[in-house]
């Protein structure tokens, strides 16, 4: 019998009661990333990205120009104050191009295909107005998409994700190997950079699945056997760390399984969020609530999908939302346990006088045990069930609602119903009021 939570029909804490079904992509969409408070762009392994509305559902462009599937999606917003303002996404394939792309017009703003390999992951240092590329190498490029400079080739893994970290450095995860790396500009005022390595972390054991910055100080990195590292952003040391995840003795859990063993597959940390205070894992099919503060894992729900949690989401709400290989998008609650009330102190002549060493060990144990112990649960309170494949990952866009992407070439907007249906009467209202005054007119 799976130890999976289920959840009944009456929904009563889920809000995503409408759904709207957006068709467009011929294969598996992977990515989706926010332009704007109602734009959003997906695509996938048909090497085509769609520009969508988020409150209406209605698709405002269609982008070609990769020929093969897409591999990594990032916004850019340029911020030279002397230009307006303009909305970019920048696309890399597995056809080894790179496309800058405006999102007002759909154009094609700049290509690039001057790549060795595949480029695996982008991200934009918005503050230096600059892309990083990773892949084969580590290339540092401007808006324009003119080269500013690059690494020589690092490793056969290459570079699978980037993040950024305070005085213009950035980790790269390359295989097992965490590598440092900084930007310095040049003196004499030109546009020309340089890369610099700075160090190499090999404190994983496997190759490093997941990577996050929780804040300047903080980031944290995760491997494909479950390992979780924070690290110290600023001089690059260790400061915590999990290993443990899959050990049901270490984090009980309210429906406790019983397995002979566990593969690397479920204990793979798939992906990794933040807020200030907590890291929250998706690892194989568990989600995980880590507090970086007392360095220990305070929630977890060890089997919160059948299959493996792909991507999860905190809320600005005690909220989370994961989605899952199994096609299902989950809304989680983090409540706090209800502590058992303390064990009362033995009375009698041999405790009175110091010989209760029997019950003194049992309290130390009892104690143990309660510090071992999450101090939260994470409650079921929302089950979207709509795509009939793996969903890969989704946007929260707050009062419009949660885009879902999958396997299935689907995307699903999941609207609060109630919100939906005040709207339409609203409308109709404004309609019927000025059918009003147009007939007192006449």
């Amino acid at each position: 019998k799976s130890s999976v939570q289920t959840i009944g029909e009456e929904q009563i804490q889920n809000p995503y009661t409408e759904l709207l079904v957006l068709k467009g992509h011929q294969d598996i969409v992977r990515f989706l990333v926010q332009i704007d408070d109602c734009r959003f762009a997906s695509a996938g392994d048909d090497g085509i990205i769609f520009l969508w509305n988020a409150q209406t559902g209605e698709k405002l462009c269609e982008l070609h120009g990769h020929t093969h599937k897409i591999t990594a999606i990032a916004p850019f917003s340029s911020s030279d104050v002397t230009e307006e303002k303009t909305d970019l996404i920048i696309t890399a394939s597995a056809d080894r191009t790179v496309i800058v792309w405006d999102c007002t017009s759909g154009r094609r703003v700049q290509k690039v295909s001057c790549f060795h390999s595949t480029v695996k992951c982008l991200t934009v240092l918005q503050r230096l107005n600059v892309w990083l590329s990773g892949g084969s190498d580590l290339c540092v490029w401007n808006r324009k998409l003119d080269l500013l400079c690059k690494t020589s080739h690092l490793t056969d893994a290459g570079i699978s994700a980037l993040v950024e970290l305070p005085k213009n450095c950035v980790a790269a995860a390359a295989g097992k190997e965490l590598i440092i790396f900084r930007l310095i500009a040049s003196n004499n005022g030109s546009e020309g950079w340089s890369i610099l390595e700075v160090k190499h972390l090999v404190d994983h054991q496997d190759n490093i699945s997941s990577l996050v910055s929780v804040n300047d100080l903080t980031f944290v990195t995760g491997s494909h056997v479950g390992e979780l590292i924070v690290w110290d952003a600023l001089d690059w040391t260790k400061q915590a760390s999990e290993c443990n995840f899959w050990d049901s003795s270490v984090h009980p859990d309210v429906q406790p399984e019983i397995k002979l063993c566990q593969s690397p597959h479920e204990t793979s940390v798939q992906h990794l969020t933040s807020d200030e205070e907590c890291v929250f894992a998706a690892v194989g099919k568990g989600i995980y609530v880590y507090n970086l503060q007392m360095k220990r894992v305070i929630a977890c729900q060890r089997t919160a999908h059948d299959s493996s949690v792909l991507h999860i989401e905190k809320l600005p709400n005690r909220q989370l939302i994961s989605c899952s290989e199994d096609g299902s998008v989950r809304i989680w609650e983090l409540r706090e346990r209800q502590q058992l009330p303390a064990e009362p102190i033995p009375t009698g002549f041999f405790n009175m006088w110091g010989f209760g060493r029997a019950n003194k060990q049992a309290n130390q144990a009892a104690k143990k045990m309660q510090e071992n112990t999450p101090m939260y649960f994470l409650e079921l309170v929302g089950d979207l069930i709509g795509h009939s494949s793996a969903v890969q990952m989704f946007l929260y866009f707050g009062e419009l609602g949660l885009a879902t992407c999958s396997a299935d070439h689907l995307i699903i907007l999941w609207k609060d119903g109630e919100r939906e249906s005040s709207l339409r009467s609203l409308t109709l209202f404004k309609k019927l009021a000025q059918n009003g005054d147009m007939q007192l007119k006449l």
